[in-house]
């Protein structure tokens, strides 16, 4: 096994270095250790993976910004080559969850590589203030996100050990909405799976955040370049059930018969997160 390890979380000096400095930082093995504080149940019981059979690492790479990205990898041991999934985050950035699901990954045969994409401002991971974490995010936009999911997947093309014709994307929150993004963008991804990623705006949302938010998924619906499966919560207070409907009904529309959203009548948003209340065990 070979096993890269980090501290147990940042110092005060290292939570917000400059934004060069802290990709390299990162990299070096400056990855936030724990869980998300800001949602973390007390009562959690997340599921923990190992890395015995693993080979997993921090590292860096250029995004088309100059910027030296940071992500956490994860794959089995060997040579391979493996197939691979970018993972993309909730808005908390890359914290336990986020590498846990790529060691997850990893034991089912993937390469997985999570990006994190939020940290030129500063890595929401250890912050418990809502609205610090959310202004975080918001400068995170999408031709920049784009930009770094291009960069990542570059960097898998010239890895030896990624089978760079099979790959694909999966996201959670945040990260579910950058699924159908990436999928529309990007020819050379494989699949998607969108976790409860919003669709549409709000129905009370201002023209701003309209803006903020574009594209929307369902104005991509016909623009989607490979198959992706959506996995929604039918109690999600955030992302209304019409529009769930709508966005199938969008897929039809442009002919997408491979790819539909499954609506989990009782499941709430952030049914899939293992360290937090909303998690249901399937």
């Amino acid at each position: 096994m070979t096993l890269i390890t980090r501290p147990e979380g940042l110092s005060p000096d290292q939570i917000a270095p400059s934004r060069r400095s802290l990709g390299v930082a990162t990299a070096g093995g400056l990855f936030f250790a724990a869980y998300a504080p800001a949602v973390l149940s007390q009562s959690a019981q997340p599921i923990a993976t190992d890395a015995a059979g693993l080979v997993t690492a921090d590292t860096a790479y250029p995004a088309p910004d100059g910027f030296a990205l940071p992500a956490y990898v994860a794959r089995p041991e060997g040579s391979g080559p493996f197939p691979v999934v970018i993972v993309v985050s909730e808005i908390f950035g890359v914290h336990e969850y986020i590498r846990d699901v790529c060691r997850r990954l990893a034991k089912a045969g993937y390469a997985a590589v999570a990006p994190a994409f939020f940290v030129r401002v500063q890595d929401p991971a250890p912050l418990s203030d809502m609205q610090a974490i959310q202004r975080i995010v918001a400068a995170a936009g999408y031709e920049q996100v784009m930009g770094d999911i291009s960069a990542t997947l570059d960097w898998i093309g010239v890895q030896s050990w990624a089978k760079a014709d099979r790959v694909g994307i999966t996201g959670f929150c945040w990260g579910g909405k950058v699924v159908w993004q990436a999928v529309a963008r990007f020819p050379t991804l494989d699949a998607g799976v969108a976790w409860y990623g919003r669709l549409s705006p709000a129905a009370n949302a201002t023209d701003d955040q309209k803006a903020a938010g574009r594209p929307w998924p369902i104005d991509l619906a016909g623009e989607l370049k490979a198959p992706v499966l959506g996995l929604y919560g039918g109690q999600d207070s955030g992302i209304p059930n019409d529009t769930v409907e709508a966005m199938n009904e969008a897929l039809k529309a442009a002919g997408r018969t491979d790819s539909q959203i499954i609506l989990y009548d009782d499941a709430p948003h952030g049914f899939h997160a293992d360290y937090r209340a909303s998690y249901r065990e399937a």
